[in-house]
């Protein structure tokens, strides 16, 4: 009997025992539903999934314009060709006193640098420095003129992404400055302009889109002239230029890209510009107005990719219409290999 307390003593004591550990065991470690709930998401808990999707819409936010902190350095070369046939003609009562033709032969080379540096992904500066060269040669003048042209600064600003389904989309804005040696203050006869004579603003847009192996592509641009004062260039009929209000003008192309091959391709493009009269004022205070000019250029070009960083492009343009230049050629080369 008595060892038979004993074992009921000994079992007694070692269920109390552990029922004691079992109350310290569930007073040190949380319930399955107090850790589940431990382990829930809590309000101030950032979400991974709208962390992943941010990440994602980052990634696609592509532009065609250079990233933010680069710079893009470019070479350009361009020649132009202009003959023109000049007809000189006086009357004297109702007689024929002088005619002739004058032939013109003028030839222009320009030698451009540009740097571009991304100022946001999807914005870029830049900054054009010209050197020109011309030579021109008629019955009555032979002579080569050297110099800065108009520099020019412009920004571009692509507010859209890239998109597959979408066409891409830029914007720019141009002002030039008027650096070169004036027409306005060139004496006739006696040396060559190498810039236009006065500040200009150009307001411009472009859209692409890529449809494989072909890019179509077009543009549009307006350009305002500022007017210039406090000139005194005499003219052939002994008249004396004092100022001139420069026109506006309106231009737009068109054309299409053709991938060849991988590091080959071809491009095909029109352009054409339409300048209003422009308003010269004359010492007498009587004014005279130029003509409104169209002149279009047809370009065909020849692109290829020397590295995968790298593409040289070579055009040559035939003009349309008596505004317009003869034939141009040009080459693009990047200058950061």
């Amino acid at each position: 009997m008595k060892s038979l307390q004993i074992l009921l003593s000994t079992a007694l004591l070692i269920a109390a025992s552990a029922q004691a550990q079992s109350t310290v065991k569930a007073a040190a470690d949380p319930s399955k539903d107090a850790a589940r709930e431990a382990l829930a998401k809590q309000d101030s808990d950032s979400d991974q999934t709208a962390i992943l999707k941010a990440a994602l819409s980052a990634q696609d936010k592509q532009y065609s314009l250079i990233r933010k902190g680069k710079m893009a350095l470019t070479y350009d070369f361009g020649y132009a060709y202009i003959g023109t046939q000049q007809i000189n003609a006086k009357f004297a009562d109702s007689t024929l006193t002088l005619f002739n033709i004058q032939n013109t032969r003028s030839h222009s080379v320009t030698n451009s640098f540009s740097a571009d540096y991304g100022l946001r992904d999807n914005m870029t500066a830049n900054v054009v420095v010209p050197l020109v060269s011309k030579f021109s040669e008629s019955e009555t003048y032979s002579g080569m003129s050297n110099g800065f042209g108009d520099i020019g600064l412009g920004l571009r600003w692509q507010p859209m992404s890239l998109s597959r389904d979408m066409p891409s989309f830029t914007t720019s804005t141009s002002l030039r400055l008027p650096t070169g040696r004036s027409p306005f203050k060139v004496t006739a006869g006696q040396g060559l302009s190498t810039g236009s004579g006065f500040t200009a603003l150009t307001l411009g847009a472009n859209t692409s889109k890529v449809m494989d192996p072909v890019a179509l592509f077009g543009s549009i641009s307006l350009t305002l002239g500022a007017p210039v004062r406090h000139l005194s260039q005499k003219l052939n009929d002994n008249a004396t230029l004092t100022g001139v209000n420069p026109g506006a003008s309106f231009g737009f192309g068109m054309g299409f890209a053709y991938a060849l091959s991988y590091k080959v391709s071809t491009t095909v493009s029109f352009q054409e510009t339409i300048s209003a009269k422009t308003k010269l004022i004359l010492a007498d205070g009587k004014t005279s107005q130029t003509s409104t000019q169209t002149s279009g250029l047809l370009s065909f070009g020849l692109g290829v990719r020397a590295t995968p960083q790298t593409t040289v492009n070579v055009s040559v343009g035939v003009g349309l219409g008596p505004d317009a230049p003869a034939f141009t050629l040009g080459c693009n080369i990047p200058l950061n290999f």
